[in-house]
């Protein structure tokens, strides 16, 4: 038997252990029923749930969700729409999300996925400050597709946009 302090009580029979735990108004949990003999512990039962679900909420509120963004590109895409749907996967990586890139062939341009893999490079390139290639270009059917995530940022980044969201 253990305390709810923690400290070992010794062996002592089943009825004697419950009127210890009853007369100090606590519970009697069985924590090792597989032990010879078993081994139970006086506790407030109550207090120990609530705070094993505070721990569950705490850790699910730490917990990152991480949001994956598609964004499609055609082979023939226009310098200002390249820059407009680059600003996009921009606007996504600052976010924290992760960005699948798509690039959508049509009739007889999927004889030439270098000229896809090309954008999609150029657009990596464009923006490894803030993102790196997670899975590289890869020729999916009629699509090929590439997965970016963003980078870690430094932990004086992480502080300093914190600090900035605090003030405003």
């Amino acid at each position: 038997m253990i305390s709810a302090s923690g400290e070992q009580l010794g062996v002592k029979h089943i009825r004697e252990a419950m009127d210890y735990a009853e007369r100090m108004d606590l519970d009697l949990v069985e924590v090792a029923p597989n032990s010879d003999p078993p081994v139970v512990r006086t506790m407030d039962y109550g207090k120990f749930k609530y705070q094993k679900e505070q721990d569950r909420k705490a850790a699910r509120k730490k917990q990152v969700n991480v949001n994956v963004r598609e964004i499609k590109f055609r082979i023939k895409i226009g310098d200002h729409d390249f820059q407009t749907k680059k600003s996009h996967v921009e606007r996504f990586l600052r976010g924290g999300d992760k960005v699948k890139v798509t690039i959508m062939f049509r009739g007889r341009e999927v004889q030439h996925p270098e000229l896809g893999e090309k954008i999609l490079r150029r657009l990596s390139g464009d923006l490894e400050d803030l993102g790196r290639i997670e899975s590289q270009p890869n020729l999916d059917g009629r699509n090929m597709v590439m997965v970016m995530a963003p980078k870690k940022e430094s932990k004086e980044a992480a502080a300093k946009r914190e600090e900035s969201a605090a003030r405003s």
